[in-house]
């Protein structure tokens, strides 16, 4: 029987075929592009996160006196000056992980000056504010690490007069960011 031109409407199976192997070449290319700029574009909200915690702890940081052996009383000669108490020695290597690898306090809320801050390594619920409240639901799978050493040289100052305060953040994807601060014997 002869097929009428006006009723045969559609596609034929090359046709379609064709249609869905060029719609899946597509899909593939635009999948390409799109996801790897999806998980880029979190990098500069962690970034932003990384930059707010640093700062955090450094504020943290630099509100506790310069040295365990400064003055609290109102006495005029700071530690390593003439009629004051000699600064610490020198702060000794990390030798452990953990929030408390090495200090002279034994819980946070007791530390009273930066070198109490040296080697601290705090991950997930471990990080908290300043009045020890958990900082989780924020900085859920950051990391943080705290390095003091004496630095007065980097400033032409006498090596013990000036701290430097490394605080490393680590984002739950990409590198480890580092901020650091000098700190001086005021």
């Amino acid at each position: 029987m002869p097929v009428n031109k006006l009723h045969a409407k559609g596609f034929t199976l090359i046709e379609l075929i064709v249609g869905i192997v060029a719609l899946s070449g597509a899909l593939l290319i635009l999948t390409g592009v799109l996801i790897p700029q999806a998980e880029k574009s979190t990098n500069p909200w962690f970034q932003v996160r990384s930059a707010e915690l640093a700062q955090s702890i450094m504020n943290e940081i630099n509100a506790r006196r310069f040295d365990e052996n400064s003055p609290t009383s109102g006495e005029l000669a700071r530690c390593d000056e003439s009629g004051g108490n000699a600064c610490i020695a020198d702060l000794p290597a990390c030798l452990g992980t953990g929030p408390y690898a090495w200090v002279e306090e034994t819980s946070r809320d007791l530390y009273d000056d930066i070198d109490d801050f040296h080697c601290l390594n705090v991950t997930g619920d471990k990080i908290t504010n300043i009045e020890n409240g958990s900082l989780q639901d924020i900085y859920r799978d950051f990391s943080v690490e705290v390095f003091v050493t004496y630095a007065g040289a980097d400033l032409g100052l006498a090596n013990k007069r000036a701290k430097k305060i490394l605080v490393s953040v680590t984002p739950p994807k990409g590198s480890t960011i580092s901020y650091s601060s000098y700190r001086t014997n005021y």
